[in-house]
């Protein structure tokens, strides 16, 4: 349950964040997702731990949230230098 609502929370963050009235909300909201994204890895580490899934399944799971957290980090960090350049 939790890991479905830390997984979803990432897309109505995202949603929000292209929809910011403001650089800094968007920042701030593209920050949620990746929190979000942290705590969805903390569960599927668990899931891991548990055997719930097969190895290659949550491996595909981490991969895949991996590349999300380095995506939206650099988008912000993106958005954050051009805001210093303005």
């Amino acid at each position: 349950k939790q890991l479905l609502r830390s997984g979803t929370a990432v897309g109505a963050n995202y949603r929000e964040a292209y929809r910011a009235r403001s650089d800094a909300e968007f920042i701030a909201k593209l920050g949620i997702c990746v929190q979000e994204l942290e705590e969805t890895m903390y569960w599927l580490e668990l899931l891991s731990e548990a055997d719930i899934f097969t190895k290659k399944r949550l491996a595909d799971l981490t991969d895949e949230t991996n590349q999300l957290i380095a995506i939206l980090t650099t988008i912000s960090k993106n958005k954050k230098k051009g805001m210093t350049k303005n």
